[in-house]
C-alpha cells in the first residue's frame, strides 16, 4: 500500500468539507452530520453533506453524484469530515469504499493512519479483494 503525503491542497479540501458541514449541520434531527470535499483532476472542488434518513446517502455519494451530474469523470482526491473526529477526518464506510473503487479505483482518499497521522491512500488500497463488475 502506497501512503501519499498530505499537501496544502489536501488541507484546503478538509477545510472545504468542514465549511459545507458547518453551513448545513443539523443538530436536531442529525440529517446532515458529515461533510465531504472532492477534488477533480481539473482542479474543481465539489462539496456535499450526507442526507440521512431511513435510506440515507453518505456525503461521499452525494458529492460524487454532484460532480458526475456536472460532467466530471476524472477525480483526484476525496475526504469526509466532522470537526469532532481525529484530525476532523472520517474514513469512508464500506459502501463508500466500494462506490469509490467502482467509479475511480485510483482516487486518493484522505484518512488517518494507525498512528493518527493524516495520509492519503487509493480507494483500491482501502478495499482489498473488492467486488469488480464483470467485463464482457
Amino acid at each position: 500500500m502506497t501512503k501519499y503525503p498530505i499537501t496544502d491542497t489536501d488541507r484546503i479540501l478538509i477545510a472545504e468539507g468542514l465549511e459545507v458541514l458547518a453551513q448545513n449541520f443539523d443538530d436536531g434531527t442529525y440529517n446532515h452530520t458529515v461533510g465531504c470535499a472532492l477534488l477533480c483532476k481539473n482542479g474543481k472542488i465539489y462539496r456535499g453533506v450526507n442526507c440521512d434518513g431511513i435510506h440515507g446517502a453518505c456525503a461521499e455519494y452525494i458529492t460524487m453524484g454532484m460532480a458526475i451530474s456536472n460532467g466530471e469523470h476524472e477525480f483526484d482526491t476525496i475526504v469526509a469530515v466532522h470537526e469532532k473526529h481525529l484530525n476532523a477526518v472520517i474514513p469512508p464506510c464500506g459502501n463508500c469504499r466500494q462506490m469509490l473503487f467502482e467509479y475511480c479505483p485510483d482516487i486518493k482518499v484522505i484518512v488517518n493512519d494507525e498512528q493518527g497521522n493524516l495520509i492519503k491512500v487509493t480507494a483500491r488500497d482501502l478495499l482489498p479483494f473488492a467486488w469488480e463488475p464483470v467485463k464482457c
